[in-house]
């Protein structure tokens, strides 16, 4: 993987997460409260997430937070 920032690598792991369990953005951004430009957004790493933010994300996806931190380096 190439060197990104954090918040870059984070919104890839969602996308993934969301790819593998097919939701799509739409989906993900209204079961999280989400405009789809903030879920868009945040997945492309363009964004600073807070925790608060990942929170809500990882219920979205119904998985624990520490899997979005879950890189594969």
């Amino acid at each position: 993987m190439k060197d990104y920032t954090l918040h870059k690598k984070v919104g890839k792991r969602i996308q993934q997460i969301r790819d593998e369990k097919n939701i799509s953005q739409q989906d993900l951004a209204a079961r999280c409260n989400f405009e789809k430009s903030s879920m868009s957004r945040l997945e492309a790493g363009n964004v600073n997430g807070t925790l608060s933010t990942y929170e809500r994300v990882a219920k979205g996806l119904n998985v624990e937070i520490v899997e979005l931190f879950k890189f594969k380096d």
